[in-house]
């Protein structure tokens, strides 16, 4: 399954939740923030929100600093 992510082509191996990418990214744990084709992802719904062919999405890590 094709996807674009951060605005570069992916190949996923198949039908993913957006929690699935994120761990298979190494993100799990780490202060995200995802958007889906223009729309922002509540974090509560990452594990039912399933990935579809041409789906966009944009994945900002959240950087702390004083």
């Amino acid at each position: 399954m094709n996807i674009v992510l951060n605005g570069q082509p992916k190949t996923l191996p198949g039908a993913l939740s957006v929690s699935a990418l994120i761990d298979q990214l190494g993100y799990t744990g780490k202060r995200i923030a995802v958007e889906r084709n223009g729309e922002i992802v509540p974090k509560s719904t990452y594990p039912n929100v399933q990935l579809e062919a041409g789906d966009r999405l944009e994945i900002v890590v959240a950087v702390g600093g004083g």
